[in-house]
């Protein structure tokens, strides 16, 4: 097992240190979701000017990337884009994992309080995307949507105009507008809030569907209108972009985006026998054109469930050997053993009662804003699942402890075995066995639960297949793709660990000689 790990840690070592080491002096890291054409979005050759996304072989390109080419050339840097999810695009700044966003990002009231904003970049228009065939899709003021099922992107001004339309069912907001043109097509919503841009580029993607814009529509502040950069406060490098943008008048901007809206790989045309292809048709164009960064994703999810498991395993042994140890004499000793006891319980309380999601935030963007240690995203996914699984296995290793009959510790004991040596050679090896059920469990959890971890842009599968989601507005042929993938590896882990369990079950100590003829 300890080859085993150090074989494991070697590997993350050498394959994903340096992936985020681009300095500060010749990059200027770039933060967007690089999923909101055609503002930034996210395609596979650096064609038309594209930018190379940070830790991975994509790239990303759209109105802000050339913004920020724009504003980096500017300040003599190379621009290097960190893709990250919208909910993490300020804790990313605010904890120095990029140097600023650039993301179609109004500068509210609210975001000010925590970053500043450069000059205005862009101007957005509300609009309202419907489905061709809807009855709303003749609208002409905001009454005529009463009734209707309206979402828009958490986090976002565009939600929180929804309460502008009378008797409308304002729906639950979402993460992105890639899932909103999934639930407008699937009929869960009727009509989403987006901006202008946005809405242009779903329907050349989708023509089923249609851009509402209204002439008496939605009263919006000049500050939710308006798209800047976002840097931290007391950056004094806010003048140098605001100086950059001094020389990009509205004429070039509005120029610019009609240059990148039929840019987008979404907007490539299909010939016709690809619009009436079926669905398996579909499915297996899409693992031709994006099998890499499939293959990638599900690299990085199994790498970071192995060694998660592992060393969450070693931690709840160490834990279980450490709890069942017997109390110290000295009474100082004795003090210290219980005060250390009562921090291992913390640590076992905290991390089993709070969601992976949720530390993952906080140890990854709260460590580097509040003792400025900035983790690699990979080895920082890997340190949070071996300590969340460690948590849980320190409580399965006790019981497996317990379940050992106390006569062979009496007897151990009487042979003059030290703790240590009764645990290492009676208990341990009959614990193994006995948790190997309960730890293949939490290695099958642990494959399916590293999908959180794209919160803080980590690239695994999840995050792969949601990336070629957006590419290609294939949602349901990408997700069931990934669903079976999902299967293959958990149904794989299953199967194995069933075969050591039957390895380890066999008796090989009561054979007689004559069993062996």
């Amino acid at each position: 097992m300890k080859k085993t790990f150090f074989t494991c840690f070697a590997a993350v070592f050498m394959l994903f240190i340096g992936i985020s080491s681009a300095q500060a002096d010749d990059y200027l890291r770039i933060g967007m979701e690089a999923a909101y054409a055609p503002f930034n979005w996210t395609q596979n050759t650096n064609k038309n000017g594209a930018v190379k996304i940070e830790g991975t072989s994509q790239f990303a390109n759209g109105y802000d990337v050339q913004v920020a080419k724009k504003i980096a050339s500017s300040m003599n840097k190379k621009p290097l884009i960190v893709k990250t999810k919208w909910d993490g695009l300020v804790p990313a700044l605010t904890s120095g994992k990029i140097d600023m966003i650039i993301a179609g990002m109004s500068p509210t009231k609210e975001r000010k309080q925590q970053i500043a904003f450069s000059d205005r970049y862009y101007t957005s228009e509300p609009v309202l995307v419907v489905r061709k065939d809807s009855k709303y899709a003749k609208a002409k003021k905001l009454a005529d949507f009463s009734g209707a099922k309206v979402t828009s992107q958490q986090g976002v001004y565009l939600y929180n105009l929804i309460s502008q339309i009378p008797n409308v069912s304002q729906e639950t907001a979402m993460g992105d507008f890639s899932q909103m043109r999934q639930a407008l097509a699937s009929n869960v919503i009727d009509a989403y809030i987006s901006e202008r841009p946005e809405a242009i580029s779903s329907t050349k993607a989708n023509p089923d569907f249609k851009a509402i814009s209204l002439k008496k529509g939605f009263k919006v502040a000049d500050s939710d209108v308006a798209i800047a950069v976002g840097m931290r406060k007391g950056d004094t490098r806010i003048s140098q972009v605001n100086a950059s943008l001094a020389h990009f008048p509205l004429k070039e901007q509005l120029a610019l985006m009609n240059r990148m809206i039929p840019l987008q790989p979404s907007q490539d045309k299909k010939n016709d026998t690809e619009k009436k292809s079926g669905f398996f048709d579909q499915v297996l164009k899409i693992l031709q054109n994006n099998w890499k960064a499939l293959v990638r994703g599900t690299g990085i999810t199994l790498l970071i469930s192995i060694i998660g498991t592992i060393v969450g395993l070693m931690i709840g042994l160490l834990i279980g050997v450490y709890r069942t140890a017997p109390k110290a004499s000295n009474i100082v000793l004795a003090w210290l053993q219980k005060i250390f006891g009562w921090i291992l319980n913390i640590y076992i309380e905290v991390f089993r009662g709070t969601p992976m999601i949720v530390q993952a935030m906080v140890i990854y963007y709260g460590t580097a804003q509040a003792f400025g240690i900035s983790l690699d995203r990979t080895l920082a996914a890997i340190f949070i699942v071996s300590i969340n699984t460690g948590a849980y296995m320190s409580e399965i290793v006790r019981g497996g402890i317990f379940a050992v009959d106390k006569g062979q510790f009496e007897a151990a004991t009487a042979l003059g075995f030290t703790h240590g040596q009764t645990m290492r050679k009676i208990v341990l090896p009959q614990v193994i066995r006995n948790i190997l059920p309960a730890t293949g469990n939490e290695f099958v959890i642990n494959i399916k639960d590293t999908s959180v971890l794209n919160v803080i842009s980590v690239v695994e599968l999840y995050f792969s297949g949601n990336t070629v989601a957006t590419q290609t507005y294939q949602y349901f042929q990408t997700f069931f793709i990934i669903a079976v993938i999902y299967f293959i590896l958990t149904f794989t882990v299953t199967r194995i660990l069933r075969l050591v369990e039957r390895k380890m079950d066999q008796d090989n100590y009561t054979k007689i000689e004559g069993d062996a003829d």
